[in-house]
């Protein structure tokens, strides 16, 4: 199904108005409650409503307002979705759109059913993060030519992203007054806007150091620590860009690189070397440790395949 442009028009008729039933406004305004009160990230807000687009335009096609939506419609709806090959965990995504969306509803006194109406997707079975070695790390974060000024801001953010884990969009979005070098502690806005500090070593802290000195002669534009070419920040497309090429200098395979596994290294690196499980959530900004224990498994897995690699009395 093809996906309606943002200011497009949802109605059956293609004329605007009372056709459009009301979407494109409830739209507009859960837009603004998921960014304002939710407080959620830019990211977020655009897959919700990339999500609820596709519902509002099935719903307006057969003359449903917003309010109309029950239980059955919106079973009829993810029957749909799922016939036209959607994986389990768009169809999770799709469901937990869905239940916001009627909460909202619900806040607004906008009448129709509650999140309960929509039927729970069968759980997607959890993957394991990809991950990378040690040795592919430092590989990756020596792939930079330090000797350009571009060269040296690249190694400054990537020592900065295994140093600390930051999510891609905490690193394009973060101020250069976060950093605080003396201390060893960056300070990050994570999801929902809750603040945590989180550490660094000495690595991360040299490589920064010389980015700063060399940082004015971009002429930044932005307040953020990483800048391009022009002075405006770095953009997360641009930061994916980046890391896939370097990626490639290293020798490291680009399809199993992105700024979320190193985020990912990061995590599971701490727990090879011993780190207490709760103070990487702390670190990650995991609002449940349910989440952060996904890297216990990788821990787990990876020991497993050492043994089996190395241990004489191995079966297998």
């Amino acid at each position: 199904m093809t996906l309606p442009p943002e200011d497009a028009d949802l109605g059956p008729t293609g004329g605007g108005g009372a056709a459009d039933l009301g979407w494109t406004s409830t739209l507009r305004e859960f837009e603004a409650y998921l960014a304002v009160e939710r407080g959620l990230s830019p990211h977020s807000v655009s897959g919700y409503l990339s999500d609820l687009r596709i519902a509002a335009a099935w719903a307006a096609g057969r003359d449903l307002a917003p309010p109309d939506l029950d239980r059955d419609r919106l079973t009829a709806f993810l029957v749909v979705q799922q016939g036209e090959g959607r994986a389990p965990r768009s169809m999770a995504r799709l469901s937990s759109a869905l239940r916001q969306f009627l909460v909202f509803l619900r806040l607004e006194g906008g009448g129709g059913a509650g999140p309960e109406a929509v039927v729970k997707a069968p759980r997607p079975p959890r993957l394991l993060p990809k991950t990378l070695s040690e040795a592919q790390v430092e590989a990756l974060l020596a792939a930079p030519d330090t000797g350009t000024v571009l060269g040296l801001r690249d190694r400054a953010w990537l020592e900065l992203l295994y140093a600390s884990g930051l999510r891609v969009t905490e690193l394009a979005e973060l101020p250069a007054l976060a950093v605080f070098l003396d201390e060893g502690f960056v300070k990050v806005f994570g999801k929902g806007r809750k603040e945590r500090l989180i550490p660094f070593g000495e690595g991360a802290e040299h490589w920064i150091r010389l980015w700063l000195e060399a940082r004015p002669s971009l002429k930044p534009r932005a307040g953020t620590l990483f800048v391009g070419r022009g002075g405006d920040a770095l953009s997360r497309q641009q930061l994916w860009r980046l890391i896939k090429g370097y990626a490639l200098t290293a020798g490291v395979p680009a399809r199993a690189v992105s700024p979320h596994v190193m985020r990912h290294a990061f995590a599971t690196h701490l727990l090879d070397h011993g780190a207490d499980l709760r103070a990487v959530q702390a670190m990650l900004g995991h609002a449940d440790i349910s989440t952060t224990q996904i890297y216990t498994h990788v821990h787990q897995a990876r020991l497993r395949a050492l043994y089996d690699a190395k241990h004489p009395r191995s079966a297998r």
